[in-house]
């Protein structure tokens, strides 16, 4: 019983990590009437360097799939507000 416990802990833990991993950004509650318009985004991100691949809203948070100016993948939030970044996850 002791074995089967410890299995499902573990499980358990493994699972909210990769929750974790998979969590978006952070990005603060801006009032929809704030926002960026996406048409406005898009191009202000791409003003940035970044290509869109696809762009979404993701929650609170505008978000891109990509590369950067740099001709890397991306995966970046932005502040529906400011534009600003939030989260980037830039790859090889």
């Amino acid at each position: 019983m002791k074995k089967i416990a410890t299995l499902s802990l573990g499980l358990l833990a493994s699972l909210a990590l990769s929750e974790v991993a998979r969590a978006g950004a952070d990005c603060p509650k801006n009032p929809q009437n704030e926002w960026i318009s996406e048409k406005d985004m898009k191009k202000k991100i791409e003003d940035m360097g970044y290509k869109i691949k696809k762009f979404k809203v993701d929650g609170e948070c505008y978000e891109i799939y990509g590369w950067n100016k740099e001709g890397k993948k991306a995966e970046v939030y932005f502040n529906t507000k400011t534009a600003e970044v939030v989260k980037s996850e830039i790859g090889e």
